[in-house]
């Protein structure tokens, strides 16, 4: 019984899992002929029947019959091993099924309905892998994996602005085919393969993808950028590795050298070629040599290469031995390496030194290439040296004793030499008197005239000077020259030239805010000071006066010979016109005048002879009422005179003024008189009386 009982519920389980097979496979010819959204949709449909099968188990219990006999023919088809497989999987899944309903049996009806309201409730999601596992594929998972890598690698991934490679598959007279695995060909300018003569159909090349398509639907690829491309990611790996590549030096450039590098072209600069400086940069041109990338100018796209870098460390062990071994005034034999304006270099064998232009003679150089050549043996003295900075000072003209050691012994203050002007400058001038042995001749030296003026408006370079030796200091090595000792000094009998009250003719030289100084003669020179220059008029500059070069007569008011001052006036030649003016505009007298200068009211006068008076403003009033107008005539009455502040005072108003002032005094006098006469002759008043009073005042009425 026990027996029977387990076949039969064996054959249920059987049955639900043949349907579900049968069901499964269904689904499987359908989405073979369809897309995979046709796939995903099947297999919701077989979930929904799976579902449906769950819940109704009556229906599979009936139908049981029919899927044996499907599962039959299927077994009878499927291969013996496989079979086997097949019936295991199917026993292990009754008996999965088997405990189930027994399980289903011992639970109570509420907790099956529950159990079946939560499967109803939850999404069964459909096992992909045990269907694909239930199909029958011809394949093994590892020829299958190998069928689809030789798919893929038929495929290429072609992008806008990349590099690529490709095969050569035509060649014209103009134009280069490349297949690129892509739906049409690239087509590439035969020029762009000109550095590759041997280039044939099959070689493989790099290419560089500009467009997908044209106007024309064409694949625009170039050759020539793809090269541009990897030879500036082959740049960079150089610099940052510090590789040594080779370059071929296409042509000559300003500073420099152009070289190629990869395609590039890269600048070589003339200091990086060697350690020495060259002269001749086309030497180099055509020619393969090594460098090193020293430096990558990303914006700019610009490349520097290097080749003297690849001897520097060479050169750096030959610096180290040589700077061990050198001393202070130790004499040496160099090669003149290179000439500039402030020195020379000196190469002493893989170290530079550098003699200064002050270091090459003891006499004035105006420029090394005086003394030395390019390329020229020369012995020099080591002056000084750096270890650290790796600076030689050099000498040349320490070998040779100073001249001031070999100068005359007996040469002194006073002496008269002979010599050549050197250098000029603002403040003198350095006369060579013997080679190495200089004097400076001060601007102050070279006259007697006090006029401020340069060197070079007494000497040039060149000329040959006689000089007084003024001061010698040998241990300083300094000599102070004159020029003007040589010719007498014009202070010195100045008394008998110059006497006080003596007169002379000068030349005007210059102006100051205070005077004009004149030149007596050379050396001599005088000042007028304003003041002296006119009796009757006032100057707020001298060069309202007279004007530079003018030519003047002095007289001479004061002489200082100690102090080389000589005071001069101008206008002491004529007679002070202000002694005549005293009597001539004597106080009270009124005279005419005419308005020159309005300010504020007050007003300038020119008076007669030229002389200017002033009129306050309260003495320019008219009789009407009204005030002097510029340019306007009138009389005016002198208030006061100063002769020696040159200055005159006068009024216009006192001279209508004191005209009303006698009218009026002589009405009053009148009047007194009148009444004074009437007093003396006055008796008792009568009728009559009365009648002569009326007639007195009618007679003063008519006299006011």
């Amino acid at each position: 019984m026990a027996e029977e009982s387990k076949e039969k519920v064996a054959a249920k389980k059987s049955t639900a899992t043949t349907k579900k097979s049968t069901t499964t496979k269904k689904s499987t010819t359908a989405a073979k002929k369809t897309t995979t959204a046709a796939k995903k949709t099947t297999a919701k449909k077989s979930t929904t029947a799976t579902k449906k099968t769950a819940a109704k188990k009556t229906t599979a219990t009936k139908k049981t019959t029919a899927t044996k006999k499907t599962a039959t023919a299927a077994s009878k088809k499927a291969a013996p091993a496989k079979a086997v497989v097949e019936d295991k999987v199917t026993a292990k899944k009754v008996e999965e099924v088997a405990e189930a309903q027994v399980k289903e049996k011992a639970t109570p009806k509420a907790e099956k309905a529950e159990v079946k309201e939560v499967v109803e409730n939850t999404p069964v999601e459909f096992d992909w892998d045990a269907f694909e596992a239930e199909e029958r594929d011809t394949y093994t998972s590892e020829e299958r994996k190998k069928l689809n890598d030789m798919y893929d690698g038929t495929l290429t991934q072609v992008e806008e602005k990349s590099l690529i490679q490709g095969s050569v598959i035509a060649i014209t007279k103009k134009e280069v085919v490349i297949n690129i695995n892509y739906k049409s060909e690239g087509v590439v300018p035969k020029n762009e393969f000109r550095y590759n003569a041997d280039l044939k159909i099959g070689d493989t090349v790099d290419v560089y993808i500009e467009n997908m398509e044209d106007k024309t639907g064409q694949l625009v690829v170039s050759h020539k950028t793809a090269r541009t491309h990897l030879a500036w990611i082959r740049v960079n790996e150089v610099l940052e590795s510090g590789e040594i590549i080779t370059g071929f030096v296409k042509c000559r450039t300003k500073g420099g050298l152009i070289v190629d590098v990869f395609g590039i072209e890269a600048f070589l600069p003339g200091s990086q070629i060697d350690v020495k400086p060259i002269r001749d940069y086309d030497q180099y041109v055509g020619k393969n040599m090594e460098f090193k990338v020293v430096k990558i100018n990303k914006e700019f796209k610009n490349v520097v290469v290097s080749h003297k870098a690849l001897i520097e460390a060479e050169i750096e062990e030959q610096k180290k031995q040589i700077m061990s071994g050198l001393e202070k005034g130790q004499v040496l034999e160099g090669i003149v390496k290179n000439i500039t304006s402030y020195g020379v270099f000196i190469d002493l064998g893989g170290v530079d030194g550098l003699i200064h232009i002050t270091d090459l003679s003891w006499g004035r150089v105006n420029h090394p290439e005086e003394l030395v050549q390019l390329d020229e043996k020369i012995k020099v003295v080591i002056l000084d040296f750096d270890d650290d900075k790796k600076r030689i000072a050099l000498g040349l003209k320490q070998l040779s004793d100073h001249p001031w050691d070999a100068m005359e012994a007996d040469l002194k203050i006073g002496d008269k030499v002979k010599g050549k002007v050197v250098v000029l400058a603002d403040y003198g001038a350095f006369v060579e008197i013997a080679t190495g042995v200089e004097g400076l001749v001060h601007v102050s030296e070279m006259s007697w005239s006090q006029h401020l003026r340069t060197a070079g408006d007494f000497l040039k370079v060149g000329d040959e000077v006689e000089t007084v030796v003024l001061t010698l200091d040998k241990e300083e090595r300094k000599m102070s020259l004159g020029i003007k000792q040589l010719i007498p000094d014009p202070w010195a009998d100045i008394d008998k030239k110059y006497p006080v009250e003596s007169t002379h003719k000068s030349k005007v030289r210059n102006f100051t805010n205070f005077g004009v100084f004149v030149e007596m003669e050379e050396g001599v020179d005088g000042l007028i000071h304003i003041s002296d220059l006119s009796w009757d008029k006032k100057f707020k500059h001298p060069s309202e006066f007279c004007a530079v070069g003018d030519e003047l007569e002095v007289v001479v008011l004061e002489l200082d010979a100690e102090n080389r001052r000589l005071t001069l006036g101008h206008k002491q030649l004529q007679e002070n016109p202000w002694d005549v003016y005293e009597t001539l505009f004597a106080l009270d007298s009124v005279h005419d005048g005419t308005v020159v200068k309005l300010k504020d009211k007050a007003g300038i006068v020119s008076m007669a002879y030229g002389v200017e008076a002033y009129c306050p403003a309260k003495h320019m009033k008219k009789e009407d009422g009204s005030y002097i107008t510029n340019d306007e005539k009138a009389e005016f009455k002198i208030l006061e005179f100063n002769k020696d502040g040159k200055k005159i005072l006068i009024s216009h108003t006192k001279v209508w003024g004191e005209v009303e002032a006698r009218k009026v005094k002589s009405k009053s006098t009148k009047t007194r008189k009148a009444v004074q006469n009437i007093n003396d002759a006055s008796e008792k008043t009568t009728l009559g009386d009365l009648d002569a009073l009326a007639a007195l005042k009618d007679k003063m009425d008519k006299a006011k």
